[in-house]
């Protein structure tokens, strides 16, 4: 989980834990990018439960830009690792791909129910977590929803989907969070599309 996980879970460490969905399908075998400002987010309905075996390899490699070197997942009240090497209970449901350079690809879904007023938080708390800030003019992710760059190279969407709070995010290897943000908030655009169509599968 990144440090912008890490700030939005402190917000819902009170929520009760709970998942839906049914169980996930298999993994697609091929989805061609779609970048998220031409994807309708509105009324997508996003499953508060496991998403990760449907995401697409195709869309891992284009967010990586290049092969996975490995992959780990989490699902609530397990154990998770956080990016720092750390550990927490993780109250969500996610998963991350890395690749040898460095460069991550993540997603995450919170377990508990979240509403438009503790979405408007989780929203703040993306855009003033250490070292981020919110990039404007980003395509919609959902309601309520935020895009952030941060100092270590991340570039994350988080929205409201139903009553589902949905986060995605690729971390750049050797990328210092600039101004120069259209390349990596493309990108990480197409991987949020990605990670909506799993989790709404």
């Amino acid at each position: 989980m990144s440090r912008i996980g890490v700030a939005v879970a402190a917000l819902a460490l009170a929520a009760t834990a709970c998942s839906g969905g049914s169980e996930p399908g298999p993994a697609p075998t091929s989805a061609a990018p779609t970048p998220l400002a031409e994807f309708a987010t509105d009324t997508l309905t996003v499953a508060r439960s496991d998403f990760c075996s449907r995401v697409a390899p195709a869309a891992v490699e284009d967010a990586l830009g290049g092969e996975s070197g490995s992959a780990d997942t989490w699902a609530n009240g397990e154990r998770a690792r956080l990016a720092d090497g750390g550990t927490d209970v993780a109250h969500e449901y996610g998963c991350r791909w890395s690749a040898a350079d460095g460069t991550t690809a993540e997603g995450w879904v919170f377990a508990p129910p979240v509403t438009p007023g503790q979405a408007g938080r989780y929203r703040r708390a993306a855009a003033t977590a250490d070292g981020c800030r919110a990039v404007p003019d980003a395509p919609r992710f959902g309601s309520r929803s935020v895009a952030v760059r941060c100092a270590d190279g991340t570039t994350a969407f988080h929205g409201l989907f139903g009553d589902a709070w949905l986060s995605c995010s690729v971390t750049l290897a050797g990328d210092s969070g600039g101004p120069a943000a259209g390349d990596a908030v493309e990108r990480t655009g197409r991987w949020c599309v990605s990670v909506a169509q799993a989790a709404a599968g």
